[in-house]
């Protein structure tokens, strides 16, 4: 990796290490100490925060509805971040991505947006002769309300994950420990050194699935387990499964003596008064719940028809709806009182159910061998696949098959819950996550980035595989140096912000070097001219030196580009200003004349 491939790998470089912090709760037998804790904002707060489930200590914020502007946030972009989400409830391009959608974004302690759209219940089954749906006259048809409650398939392995790291806090596990130190039966067909966090951070070597629901007892679905032996050597690669979570329940059940539902009340959703989540939920919950799939072979393990109320992953059904994996039901309050709760750092209100020190666990990436695979305990990080602009290198979430998500940024306090019903009324209606991206992209650029010189800003965030020019005029000679300030978030390494210059008016370009000084005064520089990845979200001054170039005059230009897939929160550039020798302004963007003189192709003059 070049000095020029983003600040994120000066970040990575300065972060704790993953192998030294897992070590670190060995040592101290899961007793979590860490010099600092960035949720913890005082010496009292990190002395309370070793309190277990529902333990006081100092209130931290709780949530409330209120107006983007309390939430510090942009109401337009919010807007628009309902309006997209409309669009897929239409086909996109052939089906529509879902038949409807609970949305819900917020900051610190406001939520700004809680808006439901579509429909709860809308087909009754699915033709797979004409790949249409059975829709259900409209009076038969259920509205989405913002409490409806969905199967979270995948998104309750943050519950799994969170009910282990709890049980680390209180010395009955071992992060580094050998799962079979607490199963024995786990030991046979090579799994013998799979540890704990390999199952957290999908290390382990097991294969992704296998189908446990053909056995029709217990005793053969683990019999399947024991006996299933890893496609790679633990450690070595990153393969996302759900036998790491099923594994991890069969620990949690085998140190506790209790059953997952039970520690998922006890210690998570009664704590926090997250009475809408839960596994198995009852019969009168049903007109409430979001429907899933008409379940039917060939495209489902099993035989059920419309899968309404019930957990929809098959293996979850078959171990009888309480999975360490998929079964759990919520609602997106819920969901977002358990980001705040982890945003605190363990706490909501009084009631605390992690330390400080075990959130920053969770997002931490251990997974540094791995790129573009990054993995807290449980929670994914910095994946713009489904994060879109929210993605940092320390957003936290995780996403559902059933179309569920949650993407968590602690740098900007900030929070979104995308829930949809996408596979009602069939799996194979949706692909990719656009909504998801689509929401997140809109949500990130709902968090102002004021200017720091006079009342505007350039912004470019192009979309798709396209590119951005900011050119100033032509300089005579004598330019000596180029000052100004720059921001960028983009995804590393495929979108790129460049600065170059020409000494032909144009007609062919060049790399441009320079140097940046972020506001702790951590310098580095640039020496291809480009800027990459991740800066911190905050601004960097930057300084450019052209005496290289001569008596000819030249041309400068920043031109940020993009790939066809994901991109970042975007660039922005302000107080563009060029030197002479002795300092005196060729070019000074705040002077009403010069700045009439930019050229700007795909910038825009942003206020936020």
């Amino acid at each position: 990796m070049t000095e020029d491939s983003g600040a994120s790998a000066d970040v990575g470089s300065r972060a704790i290490s993953r192998r030294g912090l897992g070590r670190g709760v060995l040592a101290l037998g899961g007793a979590l100490t860490l010099a600092s804790v960035p949720f913890a904002d005082t010496a009292a707060e990190a002395a309370d925060s070793s309190g277990g489930a529902g333990g006081g200590g100092r209130p931290r914020p709780t949530l409330r509805h209120g107006s983007p502007e309390r939430a510090g946030l942009l109401a337009p972009h919010l807007d628009q971040l309902v309006a997209d989400a409309e669009t897929f409830l239409h086909p996109s391009p052939d089906h529509p991505w879902y038949a409807g959608a609970v949305l819900l974004a917020g900051r610190g302690g406001t939520v700004a947006l809680h808006r439901a759209i579509g429909q709860a219940l809308r087909y009754s089954a699915y033709d797979e002769v004409t790949d249409t749906a059975v829709e259900l006259p409209a009076g038969e048809q259920i509205p989405m309300r913002r409490d409806t409650v969905f199967d979270l398939a995948s998104v309750s392995k943050l519950f799994t994950s969170i009910l282990a790291v709890q049980q680390i806090e209180r010395g009955r596990l071992e992060l580094e420990a050998p799962v079979a130190a607490y199963l024995p039966e786990f030991a046979g067909a090579g799994k013998q050194d799979i540890t704990l966090r390999q199952l957290l951070t999908h290390t382990s070597g097991f294969r992704s699935w296998i189908p446990l629901f053909k056995e029709p007892t217990q005793e053969g679905r683990l019999r399947l387990l024991w006996n299933e032996a890893p496609a790679h050597a633990p450690g070595t690669r990153y393969l996302y499964s759900d036998l790491n979570l099923i594994s991890l329940q069969l620990v949690l059940e085998k140190v506790t003596g209790r059953p997952l539902d039970a520690l998922l009340r006890d210690e998570i959703t009664a704590p926090l008064g997250m009475d809408r989540t839960r596994f198995n939920p009852p019969a009168e919950w049903r007109p409430r719940i979001a429907a899933t799939e008409d379940a039917r072979l060939p495209w489902s393990g099993l035989e059920r028809g419309l899968v309404w109320g019930e957990v929809h992953d098959e293996n979850a059904y078959s171990f009888g709806g309480v999975a360490g994996h998929a079964g759990v039901f919520s609602c997106a309050w819920d969901l977002a009182v358990l980001a705040r709760t982890l945003l605190n750092g363990g706490i909501y209100g009084r009631a605390r159910i992690l330390s400080a020190a075990s959130v920053e666990l969770m997002f931490t990436d251990f997974n540094t061998d791995f790129p573009g695979d990054e993995h807290g305990l449980g929670f994914e990080l910095y994946q713009h696949w489904y994060m879109g602009a929210m993605a940092t290198p320390r957003s936290a979430g995780h996403t559902g098959f059933t179309g569920t998500s949650m993407v968590l940024d602690p740098t900007t306090d900030s929070f979104l819950i995308v829930l949809g019903n996408s596979v009602h009324p069939v799996r194979s209606w949706r692909s990719g996550s656009a909504p998801r991206v689509a929401a997140a992209d809109h949500m990130a650029r709902a968090v102002p980035v004021r200017p720091v010189h006079g009342r505007t800003a350039w912004f470019a965030a192009p979309k798709g595989q396209a590119e951005a020019t900011l050119t100033l005029p032509s300089l005579g000679p004598g330019a000596d140096r180029l000052r100004c300030s720059l921001w960028w978030d983009t995804e590393p390494g495929a979108d790129v912000c460049f600065l170059e210059g020409s000494a032909d008016g144009g007609a062919t370009w060049r790399p441009v070097p320079f140097a940046s000084t972020g506001p702790d005064g951590t310098g580095r520089d640039h020496p291809s001219g480009t800027a990459s990845g991740w800066s911190g979200r905050v601004w960097h001054r930057v300084r450019a030196d052209l005496s290289g170039w001569g008596a000819a005059p030249v041309v400068l230009r920043w031109r940020y580009a993009t790939d066809r897939l994901y991109a970042g929160r975007g660039v922005y550039a302000d107080g563009l200003r060029v030197e002479d020798a002795r300092g005196r302004a060729l070019f000074d963007e705040s002077r009403p004349g010069d700045a009439a003189r930019l050229t700007a192709a795909g910038w825009t003059a942003s206020r936020d």
